[in-house]
């Protein structure tokens, strides 16, 4: 192995253990907690080497961010393949799209539940990611793309589906945010997910 090989997998791994390291952070104590001289104290480097890797906190919680889009998109590619699996080539169809749909959405909010810093990083704090740009990371987009997987079956004739997912993405992260911040009990949230995969599916299957 090189010297420029060993260096390179080296700088890997401490970006690894400091987004790892804010990442369990914020899930213990909020994102306030994360701070670079905390994270430096956490994995027992100087604040210098850190400025190294990212530019200050904000480049980190967008490297979290990105991560968690990764995470998200498996997690909503495994519900999708848990209902459409053992169908055969008809694959989604067979299995019925309004089923696909409500996989998604169980699977989405549950990630936001399981992981509420994560998520706030993702989705509500400013992190300066380009959403919905060519410029995006390949990750936000794979996350998009799934829901876009499961929302296009049950597009109408004349709907866009860009927009379609888009308009689901917001319903499904309103309804988390909501319940997190007490506005909505939480005790109806299985009904709430019921109504909107019953609405948005209402002419398919």
């Amino acid at each position: 192995m090189s010297i420029q090989t060993r260096r390179g997998r080296e700088r890997a791994e401490r970006e690894r253990l400091i987004v790892t390291a804010a990442r369990e952070l914020a899930e213990a104590e909020g994102w306030d907690a994360v701070t670079t001289r905390r994270l430096a104290a956490e994995i027992e480097y100087s604040q210098p080497v850190l400025y190294s890797h990212f530019k200050g906190k904000d480049a980190i919680m967008a490297a979290v961010a990105v991560e968690g889009c990764a995470e998200l998109a498996t997690e909503l590619a495994a519900a999708r393949r848990a209902v459409t699996e053992g169908s055969g080539a008809t694959g989604r169809r067979a299995a019925g799209a309004r089923a696909v749909l409500a996989a998604v959405g169980e699977a989405y909010t549950a990630f936001a539940r399981r992981r509420p810093a994560l998520y706030d990083a993702m989705f509500t704090h400013a992190v300066g990611l380009p959403f919905a740009t060519p410029e995006a990371p390949a990750a936000l987009w794979e996350a998009f793309d799934e829901l876009a997987r499961a929302v296009e079956p049950i597009a109408a004739e004349g709907d866009e589906p860009g927009l379609l997912t888009e308009t689901y993405w917001a319903s499904l992260h309103g309804l988390v945010t909501l319940m997190r911040s007490g506005r909505l009990p939480e005790e109806s949230h299985e009904r709430r997910l019921t109504l909107l995969t019953g609405h948005f599916a209402a002419d398919t299957d």
